[in-house]
């Protein structure tokens, strides 16, 4: 399980059981803590959602890094086999003219 999806279920859990010990230790009416109840979820909702959305537009930005790093890596790659084939092809030259 990855941190994010730990640190999640820890959330969900947190919130769970924070709102199953308000309802057994509740001092108000039935209604009163039903509103408080439905207003806390419905914050928690807004909180998870926002959380999954963070989430998200993590793994897209980690993944756009990941391609552009992978691009730069092949270029230098690709620039460095350019020079190594050209210094390759001079000293062939050099051979060549050497023997005439």
């Amino acid at each position: 399980m990855s941190k994010s999806s730990s640190t999640l279920f820890a959330f969900a859990i947190g919130a769970g059981v924070g709102a199953a010990l308000g309802i057994l230790f509740a001092p108000d009416t039935g209604a009163n803590t039903r509103d408080k109840l439905s207003f806390k979820l419905s914050k928690y909702k807004k909180e998870l959602e926002e959380l999954i959305g963070d989430l998200v537009e993590g793994k897209e930005l980690h993944l756009n890094e990941a391609k552009t790093e992978g691009k730069r890596v092949i270029s230098e790659a690709k620039n460095k086999a350019e020079n190594l084939l050209n210094d390759v092809n001079k000293l062939i030259d050099q051979i060549n003219q050497g023997n005439n």
